[in-house]
């Protein structure tokens, strides 16, 4: 059976993009955050990565998960400046080391964060199929996809058991961590065994094409976030060769 792909347009009220243009943005955003320090045209490049990535998450998801990503930011920009004349050495080295990985992962971050939670699993494997991307790829993708969630909400429900019995409280930052993290790691183990069952039992690696009925498509917003992507891209990679 034929891949059948609804393109229909999303309406005006909706901030609607199709899976790979948000592949692709987080691709890009990935990308240019780690291709170069602050220095030069990334001083420009650098700060609109992190924003644009903030906005969509406010727009998407939370305004205040938006925000604390943001304050998350902000803090790992400022915080090695104030503490690294009073670290020892070999501390430093290792923090600043840190620091500075946080403030080019959390950009990413953001936009993965955008992209998981406004696209459903049947979208993103329509998404891979019209990529003609094997399907020995798609099937651990689309399992991880619904994991992501799924740990999410697994936790959620943790933290409600423990709170519950008054147990690791952030009176005890040890405990808290053991009481929570420990059962979380024992459940993921049966989840992706769920997941991985529920994927091939609904024939995702059926050796026929599979009919998807979701509705994706270019619009108009898609075509403009792939022209920035390009023209950053390009840029970042003039800025790498003459060093501007």
């Amino acid at each position: 059976m034929d891949t059948v792909i609804r393109n229909e347009k999303a309406g005006k009220a909706q901030l609607y993009l199709d899976p790979r243009t948000k592949l692709l943005l987080c691709v890009t955003v990935s990308i240019v955050m780690f291709a170069k320090d602050n220095t030069g045209i990334f001083r420009y490049i650098i700060p609109f990565m992190v924003v644009i990535p903030l906005l969509f998450v406010a727009i998407a998801k939370s305004p205040c998960m938006a925000i604390g990503y943001g304050i998350m930011y902000i803090i790992a920009l400022k915080v090695p400046v104030m503490l690294v004349p009073y670290l020892p050495k070999a501390v430093n080295v290792l923090f600043t080391g840190v620091i500075v990985t946080m403030t080019k992962l959390i950009p990413g971050m953001s936009m993965f964060i955008f992209l998981i939670s406004t696209t459903s699993v049947s979208e993103f494997i329509a998404a891979m199929e019209k990529m003609k991307v094997p399907k020995i790829f798609i099937v651990p993708t689309s399992v991880m996809f619904r994991l992501f969630p799924t740990i999410i909400e697994e936790y959620g429900s943790i933290k409600d058991a423990m709170s519950l019995r008054e147990v690791g409280n952030f009176r005890n930052p040890v405990q808290m961590l053991e009481y929570r993290m420990v059962p979380l790691l024992i459940s993921l183990t049966s989840i992706g065994n769920e997941l991985s069952i529920s994927a091939l039992t609904r024939g995702l690696d059926a050796p026929g094409k599979r009919t998807n009925m979701c509705a994706i498509g270019f619009c108009i917003q898609d075509y403009i976030a792939i022209f920035i992507s390009a023209a950053l891209l390009i840029l970042m990679v003039i800025a790498l060769i003459w060093g501007i």
